[in-house]
Parts: structure tokens; C-alpha cells; sequence
């Protein structure tokens, strides 16, 4: 029984497959197509999909999509009317897609597709909630799901069992947490759906000055995590601002204008609305607790993918163990799909381990074999070294050692925003230099932006204070205070991003000013050449733990093909490219001769 999900048309279009229960493949269209955030029809990823399992869309049984575009339709119209006269500019300047497009789901899968069988339809938050508690190890677990809004939902609640899922509680539009974020994040200079990990990076640098402000005026907080918005400060309603006038007299300007230089008011804002959505996220935790009584908690919806709330829920909230979606936005919504139309709608029984979740560490996009890259590097004149398998860990473990950034290309691409050891830029943690020279010089992005350390699993207790494996990076916590660095009295003072100028711990490249980090865990088990690439490491320096980020520059999706990576190494400043056993040093190479399609690079039509 095959089973394609499918989401698309607002932002992280994907697609997936899902055969007898198991999750075959999972992609994002923007990894084919790199267009960042691609929101297009997902015909690439669909297509990847199919040739990965050596299928056609005649072995299709269902196809599944991820909302319910008739609701979603019913509240922006209602929206449009409700906040008419103004609202109606928005609602004519939507229509043309809804028209062409989002009212004619059904019709465009056939036509794309050429699908003649059933497509099934699946609540937004419902293919969220899918998506955290299906592939997690738990056999019986509350859900949390969190985002900026569905189709009237913008969070929800309830229970999986087995194969059931019992959504219990919503939220509903215009009150979200996601666009309360979101509205800060365009207030602070940011892209809206982009930007907002960024929002959550730059906060530590800043002080929660307008936390009380925020706690005031905007927002009405129960004790149960429940809230709704003032909305005479938000213009999400009634047009193409997330916020308005009275917003900026509130927080005494106009929104920072894009790539402009961050103020210490910028940094206190990011810091304020950090620590609101902390407190709500709590909030709903213990609430969710409390009505369940449940022991695990599943999460997902984009807000779940602020880590540092997660570690934060972790650390004080009643759940003994949580499980996250790593591909937690609109794009695990397609896995979320294919997996209700399996378990809930098809009735299949489901058994959960305990221990291990079913997302196989969200490697579940193309990989390339030697023969394929060794064809790419020979049409490109690209000279290369070719390791043994055996020597591939030494060698690069090596070269971190001598402080190179090494752009590493390895086995299936990740399904989901992180680097988790496939497609990834790696360095050496003990280097005080390396977080401003990856940023500026590789990743060409805002220096303040910090990079994630991946440890070694079982080391994780003697370098940070985390108390559970955190395998896709969506856990934030603390260095070891034996493992931090003294502040000297001169840089007590420092203030903004001059606290760079002071390093935090014995691993600096990756400990952000207030010591914390977002961390990824690493098990031989789920990620053999990659542990053992760091445990190589760790032998020669006695150090477990590396920098680990995505292997793509600033406004760029995440390298997919040898291509992709291999243009990705010679327009930065990376010393080396490690892909499959072929190593490049950027001293041999030449400058780039031609543009290759991904199409010509996995061979399809």
C-alpha cells in the first residue's frame, strides 16, 4: 500500500511517501527547484520520490494533502468581510491564486499527475499533529501543535493512542502564537516565514525590556496558555502588514528597515518577544499536562521549532520526555497526511519501540552514489583525492583539527530546516574565530547568527546540561559550567554584539553569550561515518564535539545535489569538500566552467 503526501501552495511545498506504514522518502520542492521556501506544486520532490522507490504513480494507492483548502478559503473570506472595507483590498489581491490554483487541489494532483485514484484531504493542524506523534517512539503520548494558522487553527491539543490521534482543544485565527512571533519578526527587519529563527538568535544579545509591554497591551494571557490578541496593533487582518501604525507608536518607531544595522532596541525586542512565547509555550505545556495526564508530550506546527522555547519546556515543564517533528513547519505536514490516511483513515495497527522514533534521523531525501559523483567531478575537471571508505573519517577529522571548514556531502539529504550530518558545513568548536569567519566568509550572513555543536551522544552529559538526546537539533541548552570560561572585568561591560568579543566556554565557536547552544546528538547507530568522523576527532583532540550547519549560503536552500554543493564550496571560502570518498581542496581547484541541471545529475527525464 502506497501512500504519496503532498503539501504546497503557501510556503515548504514537499512531498512524501509513505509504503505499508513505513516512511520511504521525504523531501522539500526547494531542495530540486532552490527557490528558498519554494511553495510551488512539489512535481520534483514527487517525482524524487517515486524513482527513489522504483515507483510510478500507477503504484499510487492515495494521495494525501495536508489541509482543507475550502476552510481555509471560508476564513479569509469571512476575515476579508469582517475587517471590510479595508480588508477587501487583500482578499481581491489573493484571489487570483485561489481562483487559478488552492480551490482545485483535487483536479491539479490528476492533471499533474496523471493520478486517477482517491486523494484524501487532512486537517491542517490535524497533519501536524500527525506528523509529531506517528513516527515518534511513543506508543501513547499527548500532542501539542503550534503555528501561525491553518485553516481557522493556529494550535491544538489531545492524544495519540496507537494508531488514533484525538485532537481535544483548538485555538482558533486571528489569535496565534506563530504570527505574534511573526509580527515581531517584521518589526525587527525580518522576512516573515523565514526570518524568525533569526529573531530567536538575535535575542540573547538583547534585554527583555518590553516583555511587560508585550504582557500588557498586546496580548491577553490565561493561565492555561490560551490568549487572545489586541488586534488594533496587527494588521494581518486587513492587509499586507503584520502590524500597523499604532504598533509602532507602541514600540516608538517604524519597523526596522531590511538589512539595516541592528540596534540594542532591536536586540531587546527580539528578547522581550522570546521570552513571551517561552512563557505561553510553558504555559500550554503544563496545561496540556494537566487535561491528558499524559507522561510524553509530541510537538510540531512551525513554532516548534523555536528550540530554545523547546528546551525550555524540557527543563521546567511536567512532560519525562518529549519527541519533535524536525521537519516541524507546512512541509512535515505532507509526512503528517500520508501517515493519517495509513493509520487513521486505512485503520492499521501501530507499534511504537519506546526508544527509537520511525523518522530514520530524517535522512529521507536523494543520496548519490560514488559512480555518480565521481561522473559530476570528471565533467567538471574538478581535481580530487579518493579515499578509502576507512580513511574518509581520519582524513577529515584531521583537517578540523588544523582549523579548516570543511563542507561534507554525505548519504541521504535531511528531511526539514537542519543539517544533521548529510548535508553539512562542518568546523572545529574550540576555535574562538571560526563562528565570525563561517558566518561572514562562507555562509555570507549577519555575524551575530550562532552555529550548532554536534556531540558525540554519550559525552553529551559531560559538555552540556541537556538530560535527554536531542538527534535533529530542536533542543536548546546550557554549556557545562566546568566547561565555561571566566568573564573578565573588562568584558562585563560589553554590550550587544560585542559580547562576541568574549569567549563563553572551552567550545566558543558555538556557545551563544547567554552559554547556551542549540544542540545535535549524534548516535553510531543513526549516522555511522559522521560519528565516526567526529569519535576521530575527539581521539586527537580529546574534544567530542564539532560545529555542525547547513550546507548552503544565505537565501539558499540546502545543497542537494554534487552540484549544488560543489558551486556551494567554490563560491565561499571552505578549505575542502569531502563528497562521498572524494575530497577537494579549494588550492586545486579552477574557477567554475558551466551550470549543470539537477535533473542531469539524478538522471531523470
Amino acid at each position: 500500500m502506497n501512500i504519496l503526501g503532498i503539501s504546497c501552495f503557501y510556503h515548504d511545498s514537499a512531498a512524501s511517501l509513505v509504503c505499508d506504514g513505513e516512511i520511504i522518502a521525504a523531501a522539500q520542492e526547494e531542495r530540486f527547484s532552490r527557490k528558498k521556501h519554494d511553495f510551488s506544486f512539489p512535481e520534483h520532490a514527487i517525482r524524487w520520490c517515486l524513482v527513489n522507490a522504483g515507483s510510478t504513480i500507477e503504484d499510487i494507492d492515495y494521495v494525501a494533502f495536508y489541509d482543507k483548502p475550502f476552510i481555509k478559503f471560508e476564513r479569509i473570506l469571512e476575515t476579508s468581510l469582517t475587517y471590510a472595507p479595508v480588508g477587501i483590498s487583500q482578499f481581491l489581491q489573493a484571489m487570483p491564486l485561489w481562483l487559478k490554483q488552492k480551490l482545485w487541489i483535487p483536479e491539479i494532483i490528476r492533471k499533474e499527475l496523471k493520478f486517477t485514484g482517491k486523494v484524501l484531504f487532512a486537517g491542517h493542524h490535524e497533519s501536524h499533529a500527525a506528523s509529531a506523534f506517528y513516527p515518534s517512539p511513543f506508543q501513547e503520548a499527548a500532542f501539542l501543535t503550534l503555528d501561525g494558522v491553518g485553516e481557522w487553527e493556529t494550535a491544538s491539543f489531545g492524544v495519540g493512542k496507537a494508531n488514533m490521534l484525538d485532537i481535544q482543544y483548538y485555538l482558533r485565527f486571528p489569535h496565534s502564537l506563530g504570527l505574534l512571533y511573526s509580527a515581531f519578526t517584521y518589526y525587527a527587519g525580518f522576512k516573515v516565514n523565514s526570518g524568525e529563527y533569526k529573531l530567536m538568535g538575535l535575542a540573547p544579545y538583547g534585554e527583555a525590556r518590553y516583555a511587560g509591554l508585550i504582557r500588557n497591551t498586546l496580548i491577553d494571557l490565561k493561565d492555561d496558555g490560551s490568549f487572545k490578541l489586541n488586534m488594533k496593533y496587527f494588521g494581518y487582518c486587513s492587509g499586507l502588514r503584520m502590524t500597523n501604525s499604532r504598533f509602532d507608536r507602541l514600540f516608538g518607531g517604524p519597523p526596522r528597515k531590511p538589512e539595516s544595522k541592528i540596534s540594542q532596541k532591536d536586540m531587546d525586542i527580539a528578547a522581550s518577544i522570546q521570552q513571551v512565547t517561552e512563557e505561553i509555550m510553558l504555559k500550554m505545556a503544563w496545561h496540556v499536562h494537566k487535561v491528558t495526564g499524559q507522561k510524553k508530550l509530541c510537538l510540531a506546527g512551525g513554532v516548534a521549532l523555536n528550540c530554545v522555547g523547546n528546551g525550555k519546556i524540557l527543563r521546567e515543564g511536567p512532560f519525562e520526555d518529549i519527541w519533535i517533528q524536525p521537519a516541524s513547519g507546512d512541509a512535515g505536514g505532507a509526512l503528517g497526511a500520508a501517515l493519517i490516511a495509513w493509520y487513521k483513515y486505512l485503520g492499521n495497527k501501530r507499534s511504537a519501540s519506546g526508544k527509537n522514533d520511525m523518522q530514520k534521523s530524517s535522512l529521507l531525501g536523494p543520496a548519490y552514489d560514488s559512480e555518480q559523483i565521481e561522473d559530476f567531478l570528471k565533467k567538471e575537471n574538478a581535481p580530487y583525492r579518493r579515499l578509502e571508505k576507512d580513511q574518509i573519517a581520519e582524513v577529515v577529522a584531521g583537517l578540523i583539527a588544523e582549523s579548516n571548514v570543511i563542507g561534507w556531502f554525505q548519504g541521504r539529504l535531511e528531511f526539514g530546516p537542519r543539517a544533521l550530518g548529510s548535508r553539512s558545513i562542518i568546523g572545529d568548536a574550540r576555535n574562538k574565530e571560526m563562528q565570525t569567519k563561517m558566518n561572514l566568509k562562507i555562509k555570507f550572513r549577519e555575524s551575530f547568527r550562532p552555529f550548532a555543536p554536534t556531540v558525540l551522544n554519550e559525552y553529551l552529559p559531560e559538555w552540556f546540561e541537556l538530560t535527554q538526546e536531542s538527534p535533529y537539533m530542536l533542543l536548546v541548552s546550557a554549556v557545562k559550567e566546568d566547561r565555561r570560561s571566566p568573564i573578565r572585568d573588562a568584558e562585563k561591560s560589553l554590550q550587544g554584539f560585542e559580547k562576541l568579543k568574549a569567549p563563553r566556554s572551552q567550545i566558543p565557536a558555538v556557545t551563544h553569550v547567554d552559554y547556551s547552544a542549540r544542540i545535535q546528538t549524534v548516535k553510531r547507530r543513526d549516522n555511522p561515518l559522521y560519528y565516526d568522523m567526529i569519535e576521530a576527532f575527539r581521539k586527537r583532540t580529546g574534544c567530542p564535539v564539532i560545529i555542525n550547519t547547513s550546507f548552503n549560503v544565505r537565501g539558499e536552500p540546502l545543497v542537494c545535489t554534487p552540484q549544488d554543493a560543489y558551486k556551494c564550496f567554490m563560491r565561499t571560502e571552505m578549505d575542502y569538500l569531502i563528497m562521498g570518498e572524494f575530497l577537494l581542496d579549494k588550492k586545486e581547484q579552477q574557477a567554475l566552467t558551466r551550470d549543470v541541471k539537477w535533473q542531469e545529475v539524478f538522471e531523470l527525464d
